[in-house]
């Protein structure tokens, strides 16, 4: 196990893992609860819309393993939350931008989604790894959608920060540690 994973062994209550577009950030987050516990509960968002995604899909359910139990969550992420998550067995949410573009596409209120999300976390009875996108350091998107998403990322990345009690930073593979409990 490697310095940067053995050091969150105790999984804190809240951890939110950020990063870019293939940043490490998904493997990052199965590892820090691969080595705190004996089995876990990988809640994926993510849609198999066409090819390509479906193959990605396919890829990461063959890289977990028989760790994890998966459940397939695009909506409704707060009573997953609540139903799956367990001292013995922690919850990864991969991840919360998939998530985020769901509930844009659905034509939910994002606002009252972050806010019963947010609900669901505070009154979670496990650990929660959540991991998500940091769009805010790219390109100002051309499309009125596009910036909708991006301020609406940014925005719930922001919410879940200041309720996580750790948040990483992934970059490369490498993790920067940027709140700590406490």
């Amino acid at each position: 196990m490697s310095a940067a994973i053995s050091q969150y062994a105790a999984l804190s209550p809240i951890t939110l893992v950020l990063g870019g577009a293939r940043s490490g950030k998904s493997r990052y987050a199965e590892r820090l609860i691969e080595a705190a516990a004996a089995q876990g509960t990988y809640c994926a968002t993510a849609e198999p819309g066409d090819v390509e995604m479906a193959a990605r899909i396919a890829e990461h359910r063959v890289r977990r393993g028989s760790f994890w139990r998966t459940v397939e969550v695009p909506l409704g992420l707060a009573s997953v939350i609540a139903r799956e998550a367990a001292a013995d067995r922690p919850l990864l949410i991969d991840c919360l931008t998939l998530w985020l573009s769901n509930l844009l596409l659905a034509d939910k209120c994002v606002e009252a989604e972050i806010t019963e999300l947010c609900a669901a976390l505070r009154e979670g009875p496990g650990p929660v790894v959540l991991v998500a996108n940091e769009v805010g350091l790219g390109l100002v998107p051309e499309t009125p959608l596009g910036r909708r998403f991006r301020d609406a990322a940014g925005r719930l990345n922001q919410e879940i920060a200041a309720l996580a009690d750790r948040v990483v930073f992934v970059a490369a593979g490498l993790p920067l540690v940027l709140k700590e409990p406490g």
